[in-house]
C-alpha cells in the first residue's frame, strides 16, 4: 500500500514530510556556501590580492563591468562577510527549498539586476562587492511568491526576517553611509522579475485528482 495523505510527499507543501526534508537539505547546501565565501575573503586578505577593486564592480567603468558576476562572492572585510552570513543562510535554504533548477536561475537574475543596475546607477569613484544584492532578492523572491503563488509561508518567512533584520531593509533608501543602496533595490527587483519569471503554474499548485491519487493499493 502506497499512501499520499496530508503529510505525503509534495515537497512544495507545508507541512509534509518531503517540504521538511527539501528544507533541510537546502539548509545544509546553504550553509556549506558560507564557508565558501569565507575562503575567499581569507585568501583576499592573506595574499595581499585586492580582489575587490580586481573584481568588484565599477559603475560606469567597462573594467569593472565583470563585477557584475564577480561581486557576489566578494566582501569588504570579514565584519561585512558576517553581516551577510546569517540572512544569506536563512533567505537562501526557504529559496533552495523549492527546486534546484528555479533557484539557480532566479540566483543569476538577481545578480544581472542587481549588478548591472548598480553599474549604470552607482557612483563611478566607488567599487561595489558583497552579497548584499543577492540577500535583498532572496527577499524579494520570496515576498513575491507569497502573492503569485498564494503561500502563506512565504509570508512567514519575509515576517520573520523583517523582525529580526528590519532594520536592514531601509538599505533600500539613499543613504549617506558606504552602503550600496543601489545594490540593494536593485536586488530586490531583480527578485521579484525572478519570482514571476519562475513561479509555479496553477497546474503544478493544483494538482488534478487523476494526476496525483491520494490513495493506491495493490
Amino acid at each position: 500500500m502506497n499512501w499520499r495523505g496530508p503529510a505525503g510527499g509534495d515537497p512544495h507543501r507545508f507541512g509534509t514530510e518531503a517540504f521538511y526534508a527539501a528544507l533541510g537539505r537546502a539548509f545544509v547546501a546553504m550553509c556549506a556556501v558560507v564557508p565558501v565565501l569565507f575562503l575567499i575573503e581569507a585568501l583576499d586578505v592573506g595574499l595581499d590580492a585586492n580582489f575587490d577593486v580586481a573584481a568588484g564592480i565599477i559603475p560606469h567603468r567597462l573594467q569593472g563591468l565583470d563585477g557584475v558576476f564577480f561581486s557576489p562572492f566578494l566582501h569588504a572585510d570579514f565584519n561585512h562577510l558576517y553581516s551577510n552570513s546569517v540572512p544569506l543562510i536563512l533567505l537562501g535554504t526557504f529559496v533552495l527549498a523549492a527546486g534546484t533548477r528555479r533557484f539557480l536561475w532566479s540566483t543569476l537574475v538577481i545578480i544581472l539586476v542587481s549588478g548591472l543596475g548598480v553599474w549604470f546607477t552607482g557612483s563611478p569613484n566607488s567599487v561595489v562587492v558583497g552579497a548584499s544584492g543577492v540577500i535583498f532578492g532572496y527577499l524579494g523572491i520570496l515576498l513575491t511568491r507569497g502573492i503569485v503563488e498564494r503561500s502563506w509561508w512565504n509570508f512567514a518567512v519575509v515576517l520573520l526576517v523583517g523582525l529580526l533584520y528590519g532594520w536592514q531593509l531601509l538599505g533600500i533608501l539613499p543613504t549617506d553611509e558606504r552602503i550600496s543602496w543601489q545594490g540593494h533595490l536593485f536586488g530586490l527587483l531583480g527578485g521579484i522579475v525572478a519570482a514571476v519569471l519562475f513561479r509555479r503554474r496553477r497546474a503544478e499548485l493544483h494538482p488534478t485528482e487523476h494526476s496525483e491519487p491520494p490513495l493506491t493499493l495493490p
